[in-house]
């Protein structure tokens, strides 16, 4: 079974969404007001509809609930300009109560309904009182959700050492654990500046071919193992997996480089 689907952005986001557009007669470049997991909100259609496997889907598609009005367009736009006011009054609170936190963004539900802050901090931050005062001002839900170094870098985007968009500003929905042993086994260099992120941790895309490289490392000896092949005798140094060999120091001290496939076919 097939569903009619079609992909949004918001806030000018690299990221895309899909939703469904609710038997809604959209087209590219259409504004269109949504249920999202932030309440209602106005997204840009890129691209037309599509048609999905719904057995290939994740999730449920959220619909799409109207094509936006020019009242709707205004409406986002004072949220917009409102947000932006409140973010820079709820900085000016915490300083004075020296609550020690970084605020990242701030939105308005398309309904006004909740006012939502994202911050970042070094340890866990009593804000209940910030909050109050903030309720107080803007008469609406207040919530604070405090955030990781990543998630700020998936809020904020950027440009990676790649060139390209951040993944996790781009595509990536969850982050997935990371480790230096990725790394290894990839052998990246382990300066920071060469495997860490632009939010300071480990890079995401170490995961994206660490698998492969296990894969064919199973088809090589061992660094630091004993071999004797083709009448060399010697220990495993390196390995060249794009060159589909590796290097044994013999003996002797020198070195030979052994191709993967004469080894294989040795054995």
């Amino acid at each position: 079974m097939k569903v009619n689907a079609v992909k949004i952005s918001f806030d000018n986001s690299n990221r895309k969404y899909f939703f469904s557009n609710n038997n809604i007669e959209v087209k590219n470049d259409d504004y269109v007001v949504v249920e999202s997991e932030k309440g209602q909100q106005i997204g840009k259609i890129v691209g037309n509809i599509i048609e999905i496997e719904k057995d290939k889907l994740v999730t449920n598609l959220q619909n799409i609930i109207r094509i936006a009005t020019k009242e709707d367009i205004n409406i986002y736009n004072k949220n917009t300009k409102d947000s932006f006011l409140a973010l820079n009054k709820a900085k000016k609170i915490a300083e004075k109560m020296n609550l020690e936190m970084k605020f990242i963004s701030c939105y308005y539900t398309f309904d006004r309904g909740q006012l939502i802050f994202n911050f970042v901090a070094d340890d866990r931050i009593d804000f209940r009182e910030l909050a109050k005062k903030l309720a107080s001002i803007y008469k609406t839900r207040i919530e604070l959700r405090q955030v990781g170094v990543r998630d700020k870098a998936k809020e904020v985007g950027g440009l990676g050492p790649c060139g390209r968009f951040l993944c996790c500003n781009l595509f990536l929905k969850d982050f997935e654990s990371v480790s230096i042993n990725m790394a290894k086994n990839q052998y990246i260099s382990l300066k920071p500046d060469k495997i860490n992120g632009v939010c300071g941790r480990l890079l995401c895309c170490l995961n994206y071919e660490d698998d492969q490289y296990t894969k064919l490392k199973r088809k090589y000896p061992k660094v630091g193992e004993m071999i004797k092949t083709k009448n060399i005798e010697g220990k495993v140094v390196a390995l060249n997996l794009f060159q589909k060999s590796f290097t044994i120091e013999k003996k002797d001290r020198t070195v030979a480089t052994i191709d993967l496939d004469s080894y294989e076919s040795d054995k």
